[in-house]
Formats: structure tokens, sequence, C-alpha cells
């Protein structure tokens, strides 16, 4: 042993810590940015960490597998880090070493190491409150729940927090058998361990997430009333009565202890959140307008304070809250989506555009992006549209499906139905078994008038996928609308009515294939359900029909007018009223 070892480590390390990790933006990844991130919030490799390391005297080997990961570190290797540091922790069997080592393997999500860390701690430290910690996570990841409860029964006979609920949250990924088997160990150690106010709550939240909220209430009350400030016991009545169906008694539940407790950020999301809910926009507004005041640097709350405002109709609000995200740096591609929609909606088409082009990422993309193209072809720029789309297309060949939807929607909405199909087809070329592009060809095919073709396309997406309603009924409608295949169009959309039997399309098309067959009676039936749900101008001219049919013209014309109200050119509904009433007007 060399008893300079210490000496000279410290000082290397201090080096190797005041150093700087060579990842740059440009070569990295999401998933290395992600963990450079994680790393960087430990210390590891990076410039000016401040985190006091005493290690013990080491023998060259062990040493030199701490600087050679401290090292690795530094250049963005730390998967090599991870093993130089587990191997140094076993050799070294140093207290400090593991810890670090721990840290290191929790950053890179390492399962494996975190196990083996844990195990190695507790042979260390028999009582270490982290190490038992770890070992009950990794227990519940190998669904091992009693070993896990049994080192969490550990932490609480230490007088330790046990993490009771963290563990409970974690049952929601869990097969339903584990989570009544979790829920059963949960209830046997609450025997053993009687007023344990964690424990409580942690069983009544394992009751929610096993579908007995009435359950779950009612092992809240007697908690509740030992602890009528357990705040996380609170939020949870609230969350359970709204899922029984007692609104206005989690609202009123809510509002008094968003009251009692105001710096309870997450009760107050939940209360506006339920207001929401409830369609008391006003009142969501102003309790995030407070949660806002209180917490001006929480960008989640400013987002759905600005969503709140839209929707209340305060432009001005919204638009300064969603500015403010912006300039912040957080929620843009959400906050500039937004403001894409305020200004699209004021006639501010070049200010919209901007915004909804500087959405380059996220679930708000593509909507951007389709709305963006449909602007600029508003303006002119089809042309631009599509060569923007197209290279977006090369340059991300892992969403080229989805650009070739924007591609032949942007063609559609153009009127450009020739266009459009060329491109369908040409996107079927190398993604044959995209069920949106093929579907978006029959009815193109069906519009162009090759109703043939519009079928063996419905036929390949059924075959593929025998319970897609919407191709089945579209198929049968084709059928009953463009041949004299009654029985066989029946059949699909019988099959579409089975598998969505609320949906007014499919409906309409049941109603309208009864109607073909004479079935007047039960046709209106299908036909109303379908004008109820959703008054189109084309269920307009289908129920219209059939009431005409019936005798009850007078009906027919009022339920007409409504759909010549929505659509005065809709051509279907036209042909409709002129064939049966000789009249263009009604």
């Amino acid at each position: 042993m060399h008893k300079s070892a210490p000496l000279l480590f410290t000082c290397l390390l201090g080096l190797s810590l005041t150093g700087c990790a060579s990842i740059t933006g440009s070569a990295s990844t999401p998933a290395v940015d992600e963990t450079t991130n994680a790393i960087k919030q430990e210390g590891i490799g990076q410039p000016g960490s401040t985190t006091p390391i005493e290690y013990a005297d080491f023998e060259p080997e062990t040493l030199y597998l701490l600087l050679s990961a401290e090292i690795a570190a530094q250049r963005g290797r730390y998967d090599v880090t991870l093993v130089n540091y587990l191997k140094a922790a076993q050799q070294s069997r140093d207290k400090n070493v593991i810890e670090r080592a721990m840290l290191i393997a929790q950053s890179l999500n390492s399962d494996n190491a975190q196990k083996r860390l844990a195990k190695l701690w507790l042979d260390v430290d028999p009582g270490n409150l982290q190490a038992l910690r770890v070992s009950a996570i990794q227990a519940v990841k190998r669904n091992e729940m009693e070993a896990a409860l049994g080192y969490m029964e550990q932490i609480l006979n230490q007088g330790g927090d046990a993490d009771f609920d963290s563990l409970a949250v974690m049952a929601g990924n869990l097969p339903p058998e584990q989570q009544q088997e979790l829920l059963a160990l949960y209830e046997k150690m609450a025997r053993r361990h009687p007023d344990t106010p964690d424990l409580e709550y942690s069983i009544a939240l394992l009751l929610k997430i096993t579908g007995d909220p009435e359950a779950a209430l009612l092992r809240l009350e007697p908690l509740l009333a030992q602890q009528p400030k357990f705040q996380p016991a609170i939020i949870l009545k609230g969350d359970l009565l709204f899922q029984v169906g007692k609104e206005n008694e989690a609202l009123d539940h809510l509002l008094i202890n968003t009251r009692r407790f105001p710096e309870n950020r997450q009760m107050g999301t939940l209360y506006g959140r339920m207001l929401i809910s409830e369609g008391d926009l006003q009142a969501a507004q102003d309790e995030f307008n407070r949660l806002v005041q209180r917490y001006p640097d929480n960008p989640g709350l400013r987002l759905s304070h600005a969503l709140v405002a839209l929707e209340n109709g305060q432009l001005e609000l919204a638009k300064e809250e969603l500015i403010k995200l912006t300039e912040q740096g957080y929620q843009i591609s959400e906050a500039s989506y937004y403001l894409g929609r305020i200004a699209d909606e004021a006639g501010n088409t070049e200010q919209a555009i901007g915004y909804y082009q500087s959405v380059e990422k996220g679930n708000y993309f593509l909507p951007s992006l389709a709305r963006a193209s449909t602007l600029l072809a508003s303006e002119g720029k089809l042309d631009d549209a599509l060569a923007n789309i197209r290279s977006l297309r090369s340059d991300h060949s892992e969403q080229a499906e989805n650009f070739w939807l924007l591609e032949v929607n942007l063609l559609l909405d153009q009127g450009q139905q020739q266009e459009a199909l060329d491109a369908a087809s040409s996107a079927l070329e190398d993604y044959p078994e995209n069920p949106q592009i093929r579907y978006a060809r029959a009815m193109l095919f069906d519009a162009l008038d090759q109703p043939g073709k519009a079928e063996q396309d419905l036929k390949q997406i059924v075959e593929q996928n025998p319970e897609n309603a919407v191709a089945l009924n579209a198929l049968g409608y084709i059928l009953a609308t463009r041949t004299d295949r009654l029985n066989e169009a029946r059949g699909y959309v019988e099959q579409a009515l089975r598998l969505d039997p609320d949906n007014p399309a499919i409906l309409d098309s049941m109603g309208w294939i009864l109607f073909q067959e004479g079935q007047i009676e039960p046709a209106l039936d299908f036909l109303s359900r379908a004008w109820e749900a959703y008054p189109d101008p084309e269920v307009a001219a289908h129920y219209g029909e059939a009431l005409w049919m019936s005798g009850a013209e007078e009906q027919a014309e009022i339920i007409w007018k409504e759909g010549l109200d929505k659509n005065p050119d809709h051509e279907v509904l036209r042909e409709t009223i002129e064939r049966l009433t000789n009249k263009g007007n009604l």
C-alpha cells in the first residue's frame, strides 16, 4: 500500500473535476444529452464541481480505476466511468466510493449496477438508508414485492422515510395480480405498524390504483380525522371524490383546502384542472393566476394559465403569458404553437406562419407544419410549402410517412385531387402497409369516380386489420352508393357498427342502407341518431329523404334547411332537395 496515494489521488481528482466535458451539441444524440445532463447534475467530470470527496488509502489498481473513471467522464464515456467506479467500489469497499458509484449508476439508469452496489453497500453498512431505498426500488422492478417491503420496513424501524407512497405509485405499472399482492403486503405491514400515516395513505393510493376508489375514500377518513393537515391525503381525497362522481363535493373540498394550504402547488393544480373539466373556465383561470403569482418561475403553471385565458377569449393575457414562456426558454414549442393560433385567428398570416415554423419538435410540430403549409398555400406559395415538406421528409426519414400524409392532405385542401392521388400512390410504393395513406388514396379514388380501386384499397386495409371500423364503414358505404351489392355493403357496415356502435358516420351508413332496402322505420331510427350526434349536410340529405318518403315532408324540409345553413353548396344535399322537391332552395 502506498501512503502517498491519497494525496496524489486528491490532486489528480481535483484536476479532473475542473476539466471540461467534450460533448458538442452537433455530435450528441437525445439519449446522450439526457445522460450528459444527469451526470452534470451530479458534478461528475464537470467544471468547478464542489462536491466534497474524501477517500481512504487505495491500492494502485483501485486508484487507477478511479482516475480512469473521472477522465472517461470528461470525455463523455459515462459507460466506462460506471464500469470503473463499480470495480473500484467492489475492490475498496469504501463507503464514499460506493456512494459516488451509486450516483453515477442512478444518473445512467443502470438497474443492474444499482442492485449490485446496494448489496455491497449493505454488506459494508447494513443500516444505510439510501442503500435500503435503492434495494427496495430494485426489488419492485424485479417484481419481488415481499423483499421490497422488507427493505422498507427496515427503514421504518430506523425512523426513516420509507417512501411507501413512491412504491405505491410505481405499482401503477404492474400487472393487476401484482398490484393486489402489493396491497395485501401493505395491509399486513399496517397491522404490524398501526398509526403510520404514510403507510395508511399509501394503502389508499393503492386502492385507487387497483380500481377501488370507494374503499380508498373509506381508508382516508380515519387518517384525515387523526391527521387533518396531512396534505397528500387531502389531495388524494379530492381526486377520489371526483373519480366516484361527487364532483361538487370534490370542488368544495379542494376550494377550502387550497385556501388552507395556498403554497401547495399540486393541490392548486388539481383544483384548476377539475374546474376546467367542469367547464368553469373563469374560476380555473383565477386559480392558475393565483398559482402563477406564487410560483412565477414554473412554466407548466404559466402555460396552463395562458391556455385557460385563451379559452376564455382573453387573447392579450394569453399572448403575454406565452411570450414570457418563449423569452424564458420554457415550453417553447407549445407556446409558439398557440401564439401561432392567436395570430392565425386574428388574420395576421405572416406572423402566424413565423410562429408555426418556429416549432421544430414535439407533439406540436406536425400540427404547426400542417397549418403553416396551409397558410403558405393561401398566400399563393403552395410550391414553397410542398418543397418544405419534401425537404423535411428527405432529412427525417423516420417521420417520412407523416410528411407524406401532410403533403396529401395539403394537396386535397387545395383542391388538387389528382396531384394528391399521385402523392398517395408514391407514398404507398415505399410504405405499402400504412393504413392512413391507403385510406386517403381510397377516398381519392372514390372522389375521382374510380370506386373499384377504392374498394381494393379498403379491402387491403381490412385484411391487415379486420377491426378497422373506419375502413369497414367506408367500404360498406361505397358499395351501397356505388354498386347494387347492398347485402355485401350491409355486412361490412354491421361489422363496423359492432366495433363502434355510437359513431355517427356508421349510423348514417346503416340507416342509408336500410332506407335503400325499403326499411323506412329502422332507417329513420339510425339516421335520426346520426343527425343528433353529428348534424352534417350529407346526413341531412339522407335523413331528410327518409323523412320525406315516410310522409313527414315538413320535418324533412326543416332538416334540409339546417344542413344548408351549414353548407349551402353541399352537392349531395342540393341534389337530394332538387330531385325530391324540384326546388333549389327551401
